[in-house]
């Protein structure tokens, strides 16, 4: 059984999904069963990566299809990781979101529908199939419109609009260039498209395929400049669905193009300067964007889109150090991002605002807590040794080898205004003296909420400030976990051999 290991994550969320349902009505149950089956994910998550790192790549085929002709799944390193990193962030949000969000939303099935969305992200991460991507990724956009509209409110439905539409034209690029590509190829397996299109004569053809597929990723990665869904929708839904999203749903597009352009196509000078152009403006964008905000989760939803240029530089450069800084950036990010949009909610519930200048008093009204809150915000920053230090020195180490001047000057740029965004945020939200604004009634403030959902909102904090902790002074651990995801993504003869020759063996 242990042959079928990788599969296990993505069997668990479907089966939590479907026992959650006969508990649409029972919030307690949904929460413990929700909470418990997401920490067997982790330990699932674990023992998968640990499997991939100590015996290699590993594949399942569906239903004994041989590769290429039925669909394969896949874990090597760098999707054993990812499914680690949602499992952590899906422990988490499982357990803010039974402190936070409020039973009527509950009741509308939003356990159900957040397993679902995890099983999406876990099936995008373990694909081998491009195709089978895509049915992924509709998984995802579906069950992220439900969350996202749960509680029907005005801003809520406004913000989903903006989101499916912009999500529902990315799928129709990203099918229409797999057409193209199956048209160009016959075949949708990841690993014989390696060779398949490497054999095309017609170059042109391949290279507008790429830049299709470069345009549908990079709306679902949420690039410049294609972009503007994410800070229309992400401060709409409440802070535990703003969590799930701003730590992955955009790393699966950032996923689905480095696992592209270092497996499929090959970069050429054209496709590289595209990368480059677009990273450096979208860092420019989603830093100039965070600025002009007074909103905190609008504030966040641009520091996502800043920082995905971070990950598209590393890509962009393709070198082993680049693209390791990425990976190490694309690890940082999802925890990071994923535990500032529930500090958000947090805040929320202390002081019914996320508007900065009417907040104020939280370090002189709750400083361990605020103290807490610290470490997610200055992780972001990149202060030194915190997580988001290191991968940026790889990405200026490749910057500087690859002479790629304006792309260091772009991230130095970044980081100089994520930190005056953060300082700016620290003194208005903590530092200042607030103002005194009328208790609204009935609100769920933080102080009314009973002893376990105080724990179920400030446990998975505290778990994910630890986990950033980890990275960021165990650098070492995380580099060489990066270092060996690079070199296999770039010399990825291990990948292909391993679902290939798989039904030899």
């Amino acid at each position: 059984m242990i042959e079928q290991l990788l599969i296990y994550p993505l069997l668990l969320q479907m089966a939590l999904a479907i026992i959650l349902m006969f508990a649409w009505n029972n919030t307690s149950t949904q929460k413990f069963i929700s909470i418990s089956g997401s920490t067997l994910n982790l330990a699932l998550a674990v023992w998968l990566l640990m499997y991939v790192w100590q015996n290699g790549t590993q594949t399942v085929q569906a239903g004994n299809w041989e590769a290429p002709f039925g669909i394969t799944f896949v874990a090597d390193t760098f999707s054993a990781t990812l499914v680690l990193l949602t499992a952590i962030a899906g422990l988490a949000v499982s357990s803010f979101s039974s402190g936070s969000v409020i039973p009527p939303r509950l009741k509308f099935g939003y356990f159900p529908i957040f397993h679902f969305l995890l099983l999406g992200l876990n099936g995008a991460f373990l694909t081998g199939d491009i195709f089978n991507l895509y049915v992924w990724f509709e998984i995802i956009i579906i069950t992220s419109f439900v969350l996202l509209t749960i509680g029907g409110e005005k801003a809520q439905l406004e913000g989903a609009v903006k989101y499916f539409t912009l999500n529902i034209l990315a799928s129709v690029i990203f099918l229409t260039a797999i057409a193209v590509l199956y048209g160009l190829t016959g075949s949708l397996n990841m690993a014989d498209l390696a060779a398949q299109v490497a054999a095309v004569e017609n170059r042109t053809l391949v290279q507008v395929n790429a830049l299709l597929f470069l345009v549908g990723f990079g709306i679902k990665a949420a690039v410049f400049p294609l972009y503007f869904w994410l800070p229309a929708s992400y401060h709409t839904p409440p802070s535990a669905v703003s969590s799930i999203f701003g730590g992955l749903l955009t790393k699966v597009g950032v996923y689905a193009l480095i696992r592209v352009f270092t497996l499929i196509f090959e970069l050429d000078n054209l496709l590289e300067n595209v990368l480059l152009v677009i990273a450096v403006l979208t860092l420019f964008s989603g830093a100039i964007g965070a600025i002009v905000q007074n909103n905190i989760r609008k504030i966040f939803s641009y520091l996502v889109i800043c920082h995905i240029g971070y990950m598209i530089a590393g890509l962009g450069m393709m070198t082993e150090v680049a693209i390791a800084g990425a990976v190490f950036y694309l690890i940082h990010d999802i925890i990071v991002k994923t535990n500032l949009f529930m500090v958000s909610g947090v805040i929320y519930k202390l002081k019914a605002n996320h508007n900065i200048k009417k907040l104020g008093d939280i370090y002189a009204d709750f400083p361990k807590m605020s103290l807490l809150f610290v470490i997610p915000l200055f992780s972001l920053v990149g202060i030194p040794p915190l997580s988001g230090f290191w991968p940026k020195l790889s990405l200026i180490g490749a910057g500087w080898d690859t002479e790629n001047y304006v792309v260091i000057g772009s991230i130095l740029f970044a980081s100089f205004v994520t930190l005056f965004v953060i300082v700016k945020l620290w003194g208005e939200v903590f530092w200042k003296n607030g103002e005194k604004l009328p208790e609204l009634r009935n609100f769920p403030y933080f102080k009314t909420l009973t002893s376990v959902q105080k724990v179920q909102m400030v446990a998975p904090i505290v778990f994910l400030g630890l986990v950033s902790l980890y990275i960021g002074f165990a650098a070492e651990n995380i580099q060489q976990l990066a270092s060996r995801i690079a070199f296999e993504l770039l010399d990825n003869q291990e990948y292909i051999d391993a679902v290939l020759n798989s039904a030899k063996k």
